[in-house]
C-alpha cells in the first residue's frame, strides 16, 4: 500500500531492516572548499561557541563553511584567505576543484570503503555553499553555473553500488549561502538564516531530483527544511514510495513561526544573550549536536556526540576523524583521533542502538583521502573482517535485564554487549592479557567462544561477577570478541 503525506501512515512504516543491521556507513564532505582546506583550530564545534560565541559561526574548525568565515573579517579564515588568496571570490575555487578531478577514481574509493566494512555510503550533494556536485537541471537564480559538469554524485552511487554497499545523499536544505549572503557570526543568526522567497520551491526541487536520478538509500537533510510541514510529509511519502528501503534523519524542522521569527536581528540578539548566558553556566552541557526531536524520521543524528544510553529510536552517530569534516590542511596525525578511540566510540553505540556514519574529507586537489584517513577505515577493516559478527545485525544486551550498558572489568577496562538470536557478545574496549578476564557486575551462562579463532572460553560465576577463562593468553590485540551461546 503507498504511503500518503500523514503523520500516521508515515510512523505506521518500520525501520527497515538493512539500516538497522548495517551499524557502519561512510559519510563524505567534498566540495569546493577542500581546494582552500582551512579552518582555525579551537577544539570542537562547540568549542568555538564556548571560547568565541560572538563569531562562533565563522570560528568553527569545519573547513566546509569556509564560503561565510572569510565574510568576516579579523578571523583566521578571512586572514588566511587574504594572505594566499587576495581577494579572489569563493567561487574562483570551482576550477581547481574540478581540474583535481581529474585524478579521481570513484572505483579505488569504493573499495576502499567496502574493505573498511562499512555497508552505506552517504555522499555530501550540496553544502551550506550552494554548490552541487551533480550537474542539476534545477537553476540557482543566484549562482550560476554553481554545479559540477561532471556526475560526482551519479558515479559514485555506481561505483559504491557495484561493491555491494548502499548509497545515500547527504543535501543541506536548511542553508544555502547563495540565497542568503549575509555574514553569519553567531548560533541566533545561523538559525535565522533559513532563506525564504524562492528558496523552498529550489530546494524541494533539487531533492526530489536527487530522488529520481539516483534512488538513494538514505536521505539525509541538514539543519533544517525550508518548506511547510505538509509539503514536507508529501515529499516523505514520495520518497518512501518511490525507494521502499529508503530512511530519512531528523534534520527536517520545518520552517515555523520560530524560524521566520530567527530573521529579525532582535529575535536573534535575544536568542544570542539566552544562549551565552546558558553556555557560561553550563560549558560543561554543550558537546557536541544533538538536533531535537521531530514528528517524523526513521533515525536520529547526534553529531560528535553519543547517547550514554540504550536508545528506543534508531540512532547514528556521525563524526569526522579530526575536527572537521571537510578536509583541513593544517590536520596532523595528532589532530585526528585515534583509530582505537574511533572503534570503541562505534562499538559503544552499537551496543546501545546506534550506528555510526564515519566522515572521510578528500583533498580538492588531486581528489585523493589523506592517508591519516584510510589508515583509520583499514583498521576498521581490519578488526571488523574478523569480529564483524559481533556488530552486524546484533542488538543491544541489557546484562542482568538492566540498562546498565556501561560494564567493566577488575580493570576499570570498559565492555559492551550485543546479541543475536541466543548469542550474547562482549567485546572489552581496550587490549585485554592474559589468561581470565572477569566482568563486574555479569550474570551469563552458556558456551562461549573467541570470535577471532574459534578456541573455546570458560565461564565462571564468582558471586556477582563472571570470570571468562582463556586456554592461552590473549595476544593483547585490540577489543577481542567472545560469543556465548545461551541456549534460550
Amino acid at each position: 500500500m503507498p504511503y500518503e503525506g500523514n503523520l500516521n501512515s508515515l510512523n505506521a512504516r518500520p525501520l527497515p531492516q538493512w539500516y538497522d543491521d548495517a551499524k557502519f556507513g561512510i559519510f563524505i564532505h567534498w566540495g569546493v572548499w577542500a581546494i582552500p582546506g582551512f579552518a582555525p583550530h579551537l577544539g570542537n564545534i562547540s568549542d568555538a561557541f564556548k571560547k568565541e560565541y560572538h563569531r562562533g559561526v565563522a570560528m568553527t574548525p569545519y573547513t566546509e563553511w569556509y564560503a561565510n568565515a572569510i565574510k568576516v573579517p579579523g578571523t583566521p579564515s578571512a586572514d588566511f584567505h587574504a594572505r594566499e588568496f587576495g581577494n579572489r571570490p569563493y567561487r574562483d575555487f570551482k576550477e581547481p576543484f574540478e581540474e583535481g578531478l581529474r585524478q579521481w577514481d570513484p572505483d579505488q574509493w569504493a573499495e576502499a570503503f567496502r574493505n573498511s566494512g562499512a555497508k552505506y555510503v552517504v555522499l555530501v550533494t550540496k553544502h551550506h555553499d550552494g554548490y552541487c556536485l551533480w550537474p542539476s537541471a534545477v537553476d540557482n537564480p543566484h549562482e550560476k553555473n554553481w554545479t559540477s559538469e561532471r556526475d560526482i554524485v551519479g558515479e559514485l552511487a555506481r561505483a559504491v553500488r557495484a561493491q555491494g554497499l548502499r548509497f545515500g545523499v547527504y543535501y543541506s536544505g536548511g542553508i544555502d549561502w547563495t540565497f542568503n549572503r549575509e555574514p553569519l557570526r553567531t548560533l541566533g543568526d545561523f538559525i535565522g538564516s533559513m532563506p525564504g522567497g524562492d528558496y523552498p520551491a529550489y530546494a524541494m526541487a533539487q531533492t526530489r531530483e536527487l530522488i529520481e536520478r539516483y534512488e538513494p538509500s538514505v536521505l539525509w537533510n541538514d539543519i533544517s527544511w525550508p518548506t511547510g510541514f505538509d509539503e514536507l510529509l508529501d515529499l516523505f511519502a514520495d520518497y518512501y514510495n518511490a525507494v521502499p528501503e529508503g530512511v530519512v534523519n531528523d534534520r527536517w524542522v520545518h520552517a515555523g513561526f520560530f524560524q521566520k521569527l530567527m530573521r529579525y536581528k532582535l529575535s536573534r540578539r535575544v536568542f544570542d544573550y539566552l544562549a551565552m548566558r546558558h553556555i557560561r553556566k553550563h560549558p560543561e552541557a554543550t558537546q557536541g549536536v544533538i538536533p531535537q526531536p521531530i514528528p517524523h524520521s526513521d533515525f536520529r543524528t547526534p553529531e560528535y556526540a553519543r547517547f550514554h544510553k540504550i536508545q528506543k529510536k534508531k540512532w547514528e552517530a556521525t563524526r569526522g576523524m579530526s575536527h572537521s569534516f571537510g578536509f583541513n590542511r593544517n590536520d596532523t596525525e595528532a589532530d585526528y583521533s585515534s583509530a582505537e578511540s574511533l572503534l570503541s566510540d562505534f562499538i559503544d553505540g552499537v551496543s546501545k542502538g546506534g550506528n555510526l556514519l564515519l566522515n572521510v574529507g578528500p583533498r580538492g586537489t588531486d581528489a585523493r583521502i589523506p592517508e591519516e584517513q584510510l589508515s583509520r577505515l583499514k583498521f576498521f577493516g581490519e578488526w571488523l573482517s574478523v569480529n564483524g559478527a559481533a556488530v552486524f545485525g546484533t542488538h543491544p544486551w541489557r546484562p542482568n535485564g538492566t540498562d546498565c550498558s556501561d560494564t567493566v572489568t577488575d580493570a576499570d577496562m570498559p565492555v559492551r554487549f550485543t546479541a543475536r538470536g541466543d548469542d550474547i557478545c562482549i567485546i572489552p574496549l581496550g587490549r585485554p592479557a592474559g589468561t581470565t578476564l572477569r566482568l563486574r557486575g555479569v550474570n551469563l551462562a552458556g558456551t562461549a567462544k573467541l570470535i577471532a579463532d574459534g578456541s573455546p572460553v570458560g565461564l565462571r560465576q564468582e558471586g556477582a561477577d563472571l570470570v571468562l577463562e582463556f586456554g592461552q593468553p590473549l595476544p593483547a590485540t585490540f577489543a577481542p570478541a567472545v560469543v556465548v551461546t545461551t541456549g534460550k
